[in-house]
C-alpha cells in the first residue's frame, strides 16, 4: 500500500493539538454539599436561553483553587472546569450539541469547588432551554460613556451562535481631527440587512443607505423640515422610512444620580421615500414634541412618543431651548399612534395609546411585537433620554386586553432601555446599566406566549471578563436574521468620498 503523505503544517497541527488539547474534567468524588450559593459572573443562574446561543462561559467568584461545572439534562451531561481564575469555558461544539438535545427541557447545573485539598459542591440551579431560537445576529454601537466625546465609535455585528464579530463601520481608526465624526442610529428593514441605514454626524456627515449592493450617502436636511433626521424606522415591506427631526440640547446634573440629560426643544415626525428621495412632514406642531416613530408590523400605523409643552406655544422659538433646560421635569411623553393608508400615502388622525402623563410618567422608544399584539416601551419619571435614567424600566401594553404592565422579571434597579424584538417575538434584547451604573451592556429576556418575561442574561463572551474589561457602552442593540453584506472599507469609501445627494421636499396629501 502506498503511504499517505501529509503537508508539514498538517503534521504540526496534529502535534500541537495533542500537546495542547482541551483538559478533561471529572465530577469530584465524595464532595461535601454546602448551603452557600455559588457566585458567578455573568449571572446565568435560573435563566431561559435559546437553543442557538453561544456558550454561556462564566467566572466563578466564590472561593476556591479549582472548579468543576456539571450540566445535566436527562441522561446527557456537559462538564467543564477551571483553575484559580475560575473561568468556566465550554467547548463550542459540545455546547451546541448539548443545547440541541436539551431543546424545550431543563438543565440542572452543579458547581464544585476545591478548597484546601477538599471538594465541596454548591446548591444546584437551573437553566431552561426554550423551544424558539433567537435571531442569529446582533448589531450594536460601541461608545465611551463620555457624553460629547466620539473619539472612537464603531458599529459592529455579533454572531450570537458563536463569538464572531464583524466590524460594520468604525470612525477614527487613525485619528485625524478634521475628519472626526460620529455615527449613530443604525436601522434595518424587517429584521434583514438587505436594507439598512445609519447616520454620520459632524465631518463628512450624511445618512448612509445600503441596499441592492449599493451604498449611498444622503443629505437629509431641507428648509421645510425642522432639523436633521434621527431615530429611523423602516417600513416592513416598502422602501419608506419614518424619522423624527429634532432640535436637541444636552445638560449635566449636579445634584442627581442621573448624570446627563439629553432633551429636545423641538421635534417633528417626517416621512422619507427612499426610491424617489422625497421627504415630507407628517406632523409639524410647535407645541407638541414628537419623537421615536415606529412602524407597526402591518405597515398601516406609526407609533411615537409626544410631549405637550403649552409654554412653547406662548413663547418665541428663540427661547425654547432655555425653557427646556430650566424645566426638564416637565417633559412627560405619552405614546400615540397615527394610521397610514398605503395606497394613498396619507396619514389619519392621531390617537392615544399609553397616557403616561396621567400617572406622572414618561415613555420612550415604542416597539411593536412582530405579531402585532404587544407594544414594548420604556417608562421613566420624565424625559425621553432614558438610557441615562435610573428610573427607566421596560413595559408592555397588550393590545388584546389593554393591560399595561412592567416586565418585572427582566427589569433591574438601574437603567433598562433601548430595546428591540426578535423576529419570532419570543426574545427581547435591551441595554442595561445594572452591572455598575455606568456602562450599558446587552441583556436578553425570553418573552413567552402569555406575555410574561423571564430573568434577563448578559450577552455571552468567549472570555467572561470581557464585558467588564471593555470600557465602552453598547448602544441600540438590533437583532437581524442575516449578516451585513457590506465591508468596513465599502462604508468608508462612501462616507469619505461621496458628497451626499440632496432630498426634495414634498407635501403629503
Amino acid at each position: 500500500m502506498k503511504a499517505k503523505r501529509y503537508p508539514i503544517y498538517f503534521v504540526l497541527c496534529l502535534i500541537l493539538s495533542a500537546a495542547c488539547g482541551t483538559k478533561e474534567y471529572h465530577i469530584p468524588d465524595n464532595a461535601v454539599a454546602i448551603k452557600e450559593n455559588v457566585d458567578i459572573f455573568p449571572d446565568y443562574t435560573d435563566i431561559t436561553l435559546p437553543t442557538n446561543i453561544a456558550p454561556l462561559n462564566f467566572m466563578v467568584r466564590s472561593a476556591g483553587e479549582n472548579y468543576v461545572a456539571v450540566l445535566k439534562c436527562d441522561k446527557k451531561q456537559l462538564i467543564s472546569g477551571a483553575g484559580e481564575d475560575g473561568k468556566i469555558l465550554f467547548n463550542p461544539h459540545e455546547w451546541s450539541s448539548f443545547l440541541s438535545f436539551c431543546k424545550g427541557k431543563a438543565i440542572t447545573v452543579q458547581i464544585y469547588t476545591e478548597r484546601g485539598g477538599k471538594w465541596y459542591v454548591f446548591p444546584k440551579y437551573t437553566l431552561y432551554v426554550a423551544e424558539e431560537p433567537i435571531d442569529k445576529y446582533l448589531s450594536y454601537r460601541l461608545i465611551e460613556p463620555g457624553y460629547e466625546l466620539y473619539r472612537q465609535i464603531g458599529l459592529y455585528q455579533r454572531n450570537l451562535t458563536n463569538f464572531d464579530v464583524q466590524t460594520i463601520y468604525e470612525n477614527n481608526r487613525a485619528f485625524n481631527r478634521p475628519e472626526n465624526h460620529c455615527i449613530n442610529c443604525h436601522n434595518y428593514q424587517n429584521y434583514s440587512t438587505r436594507r439598512m441605514l445609519f447616520h454620520v454626524r459632524s465631518a463628512m456627515g450624511g445618512t448612509i443607505f445600503a441596499e441592492g449592493g449599493k451604498i449611498t450617502k444622503m443629505n437629509m436636511k431641507n428648509d421645510s423640515i425642522l432639523s436633521s433626521s434621527v431615530y429611523p424606522s423602516w417600513h416592513p415591506t416598502k422602501n419608506w422610512v419614518v424619522f423624527s427631526s429634532n432640535q436637541t440640547g444636552q445638560i449635566f446634573h449636579m445634584l442627581d444620580t442621573d448624570k446627563i440629560e439629553v432633551l429636545d426643544y423641538g421635534s417633528d415626525l417626517i416621512f422619507y421615500n427612499v426610491d424617489t428621495r422625497e421627504i415630507s412632514n407628517i406632523l409639524k406642531t410647535p407645541g407638541d414634541l414628537e419623537t421615536f416613530p415606529c412602524w407597526s408590523p402591518s405597515g398601516d400605523r406609526i407609533f411615537y412618543c409626544v410631549a405637550h409643552r403649552a409654554d412653547f406655544l406662548e413663547s418665541p422659538d428663540s427661547i425654547h431651548s432655555k425653557l427646556a433646560v430650566n424645566s426638564t421635569e416637565k417633559f412627560l411623553y405619552n405614546i400615540m399612534s397615527i394610521p397610514f393608508d398605503t395606497l394613498t400615502m396619507t396619514f389619519g388622525t392621531p390617537q392615544m395609546e399609553v397616557p403616561c402623563v396621567d400617572v406622572g410618567k414618561s415613555a420612550s422608544v415604542p416597539r411593536v411585537s412582530p405579531d402585532g399584539r404587544y407594544l414594548l416601551f420604556t417608562l421613566g419619571n420624565y424625559g425621553q433620554f432614558h438610557i441615562w435614567h435610573k428610573s427607566s424600566d421596560l413595559y408592555v401594553k397588550d393590545f388584546q386586553t389593554g393591560h399595561i404592565y412592567p416586565l418585572s422579571e427582566a427589569n433591574s434597579r438601574n437603567v433598562d432601555s433601548y430595546h428591540s424584538w426578535s423576529s419570532n417575538g419570543r426574545w427581547i434584547v435591551f441595554s442595561s446599566r445594572r452591572d455598575d451604573g455606568s456602562f450599558t451592556r446587552p441583556y436578553f429576556t425570553y418573552f413567552d406566549k402569555n406575555g410574561k418575561s423571564r430573568k434577563a442574561f448578559m450577552l455571552p463572551q468567549e472570555d467572561p471578563e470581557q464585558n467588564i474589561m471593555l470600557f465602552k457602552s453598547y448602544n441600540v442593540p438590533e437583532l437581524t436574521k442575516d449578516a451585513v453584506p457590506f465591508t468596513y472599507e465599502q462604508f468608508k469609501e462612501a462616507i469619505y468620498n461621496q458628497e451626499g445627494d440632496t432630498v426634495t421636499y414634498k407635501e403629503l396629501r
